[in-house]
Formats: structure tokens, C-alpha cells, sequence
């Protein structure tokens, strides 16, 4: 029986949920994932997460951005995984305070709404704004909504921090 005394789903329920494949785990071993140095180019971890991200307007203060949703970032039901969600929150909302130059601030807190679901190769909007700014730390919005419908996906507050020297 997959449930425990309190008929609750049980943790090897759980478990087996979360193994591969036999054909998922051939594909992850194949992977080769070179080393990164910093600055010279995307990361592993950027070129996955934000491959396909369209940058479609910069002001100061906002960014636009639409992306339409790809096999890698969905669950297996064919959803934007709330896990991505939060990547692009964090991603767009720090993008809109980062001043070429420096380095990038650091996320000090995120609360992310999730008011509806992205399916597989849906288009998405997503404006960030910045909120406030008092000192090194931001405040910003991200609203992810679907471009066709207009539905909104996901609201996101972004907190960061960045401690930037000074140029005088």
C-alpha cells in the first residue's frame, strides 16, 4: 500500500516518482557539461534556464521580455514548472535594476503568486518594474501573462541587494 497510518501518500510513493527512466538516465549520461569561466559567455545554467527569453523593450525602470514556453522548463503534465517561474521572477527582476558594469545584486527575498498555468509552447509576457530603491536595496514586480489571453500567470515581488563601490 503506497499510504501511510494517517492515509497519506507515502514517502516511497514520493520516491518513485522522482526516479528516471531508464531512457531519461541514458540521456542525462550522455551530457557534457564543459567548465564555465565567469564572463565568458552564458552558463550552463543560464543557457538552459533562459534559452529562448526575447528581450522586447528596455526603459528606465521596466523591461519587457515575452517567451514562449519550451519542452525543458515543463512538468510532466506539459506546464511551465513553478520551479521555472520562480527562475524567470528572479532572473527579470534582477535584470531590471542591474547597471551594466557591475556586478549583479543578490535576492534578499521573493513572494511569487501563481494565479494560473503556462502550457507548452504557450507565448508569455513579462514586464518587470522596478518598485523602489532606497540605498543597495530594490524593489521590484515581474507579471508573467499569457500574450493570446492576457491571463495572468504569475505576480512576483522581488527583493535584491547590491553593495556597489563608488566612482568618485
Amino acid at each position: 500500500m503506497d499510504q501511510n497510518e494517517g492515509g497519506k501518500p507515502s514517502m516511497e510513493k514520493a520516491k518513485r516518482s522522482l526516479e528516471l527512466t531508464d531512457d531519461e538516465s541514458e540521456a542525462v549520461s550522455r551530457l557534457t557539461v564543459p567548465p564555465h569561466r565567469a564572463g565568458s559567455g552564458p552558463s550552463f545554467y543560464e543557457y538552459f534556464a533562459l534559452r529562448g527569453i526575447r528581450v522586447d523593450r528596455v526603459e528606465p525602470g521596466l523591461v519587457f521580455c515575452t517567451f514562449k514556453v519550451p519542452p525543458h522548463l515543463s512538468d510532466r503534465s506539459g506546464r511551465l514548472a513553478n520551479g521555472a517561474i520562480a527562475n524567470l521572477v528572479d532572473e527579470v527582476g534582477g535584470a531590471v535594476v542591474h547597471v551594466e558594469g557591475l556586478p549583479m545584486n543578490v535576492s534578499v527575498d521573493m513572494c511569487i503568486s501563481y494565479m494560473s498555468t503556462a502550457k507548452l509552447h504557450d507565448e508569455l509576457e513579462i514586464t518587470s518594474r522596478v518598485l523602489g530603491q532606497r540605498g543597495g536595496y530594490s524593489g521590484t514586480i515581474v507579471l508573467m501573462r499569457n500574450k493570446v489571453t492576457g491571463e495572468v500567470i504569475a505576480e512576483g515581488r522581488h527583493s535584491l541587494f547590491g553593495r556597489h563601490a563608488s566612482k568618485l
